[in-house]
């Protein structure tokens, strides 16, 4: 499913086997079934991930533990040559330049990563990154935003507004920036797109949001309709997240839940989700009231998908083909 227009895919020349297989990747669309190495790819992550995190309690002595975990898959990450990485420091935080061949330094990327607000750092993220740069050839900054149990989702934005104003005062202008993020990553995209609105600040160009948990109450259908079908996400473990991080907050507070927040004079948004993951109905809903208040939001749904697939596009054809997606907006936008 694609809400909003489109233009006609990229099939790039292909002359060997290898070449033919990588362009029918990237030419894949929204609205077909999963391909076999997506199909083998979510029930491997099930095994891994879901188990993992469905394993350990709910405490934080149990996020902290998954933590160490998802540290210790971080260091199998690498990137192909022609790659370069760099730490910057932010001071209450730090980030991670991620540049692919030779972007065009003249504007850039800032991806915030997801994790639920408690996982997840710039170097796990590293298959994603280098992607997102070399397709949309600019480069990409990583936040490493401060995270639970110690943190929680209120210090992440101040995190991300400290790594905006960096941005800005390294010369980049509002419409130069792009902001994009997965999952909880997703929801401080939109998160820093509403506080630098309410400030007054310039807004980014565009803002592409992969998955984003909208509404950290989890109140949607397809919390409980896609709890089984959903490969990633233990529907229940991110419930308990969500209330411990809403707890005292009104339940249409912004940075709690975006989805209903006045989006008017937000940015063009790309938001996608598969039709298979638990955080699925309240990307919808979020795409469709952008819609209505005049933003110009793209929504893909990509059926029988994990959650986030692009970060697995190593292994997920369809996750290839989503970079592309990104880069095609991102043009078609101006951004």
């Amino acid at each position: 499913m694609t809400i909003g227009t489109g233009t006609p895919p990229i099939r790039p020349v292909a002359r060997t086997a290898a070449e033919r297989r990588i362009a029918r990747e990237l030419a894949l669309e929204p609205g077909g079934p999963p391909s076999l190495r997506a199909r083998l790819a979510g029930r491997a992550v099930r095994a891994l991930v879901k188990t993992a995190w469905s394993s350990v309690p709910d405490s934080a002595d149990g996020l902290i533990r998954f933590q160490r975990l998802s540290g210790l898959a971080s260091r199998a990450q690498t990137v192909p040559p022609g790659v370069a990485i760099a730490r910057e420091d932010l001071g209450t935080c730090s980030a991670e330049w991620v540049r692919a061949g030779a972007p065009d330094e003249r504007k850039v990327l800032l991806y915030l990563h997801g994790g639920a607000y408690f996982f997840g750092s710039a170097r796990l993220y590293r298959p994603s990154s280098w992607r997102l740069s070399a397709s949309t050839g600019r480069p990409v900054l990583v936040l490493d935003y401060r995270l639970a149990p110690h943190y929680g989702p209120s210090d992440a934005l101040d995190d991300a507004l400290t790594a905006y104003g960096f941005l800005l005062e390294s010369g980049y202008a509002p419409g130069d920036i792009v902001v994009g993020g997965d999952s909880a990553g997703g929801h401080l995209a939109l998160a820093l797109l509403l506080e630098l609105r309410r400030r007054g600040t310039g807004l980014p160009a565009a803002a592409v949001c992969l998955s984003p948990w909208v509404d950290l109450r989890c109140a949607s259908d397809s919390h409980r309709l896609n709890a089984r079908s959903e490969a990633v996400i233990p529907a229940g473990k991110l419930a308990w997240l969500g209330r411990v991080f809403t707890a005292g907050k009104g339940a249409a507070h912004p940075l709690l839940a975006p989805r209903h927040a006045d989006l008017a004079g937000l940015p063009p948004l790309l938001l996608v989700a598969s039709g298979s993951e638990i955080l699925r109905d309240e990307v919808r809903d979020l795409a469709e009231r952008a819609q209505a208040a005049g933003v110009g939001a793209v929504y893909q749904e990509w059926d029988g998908l994990m959650h986030v697939f692009t970060v697995f596009a190593d292994f997920v054809p369809e996750g290839k083909a989503a970079f592309r997606h990104i880069a095609e907006f991102l043009r078609r936008t101006g951004a």
